[in-house]
């Protein structure tokens, strides 16, 4: 196994990097937010994709536990 960051041979000690030296600089892009998934904003998603059937007061759970609180 290569190390993700330089590609040499990962050591045992620091897998699946080669040294602490790599671990670091992966830790310190992660830290960063360098790693990230794409995908929409979370203020756009909210007004998209809102959809009130699936809000949680009808949720059959929810109701249910909600009746529960009111016996």
């Amino acid at each position: 196994m290569a190390c993700p960051i330089c590609s040499k041979p990962a050591e045992p000690a620091f897998r699946p990097f080669c040294s602490r030296r790599c671990a670091d600089v992966d830790l310190s892009r992660w830290l960063k937010g360098s790693y990230a998934i794409p995908g929409a904003r979370a203020g756009e998603e909210a007004e998209e994709g809102f959809d009130p059937s699936n809000s949680p007061e009808n949720n059959s759970l929810h109701r249910v536990a909600k009746s529960m609180d009111t016996e």
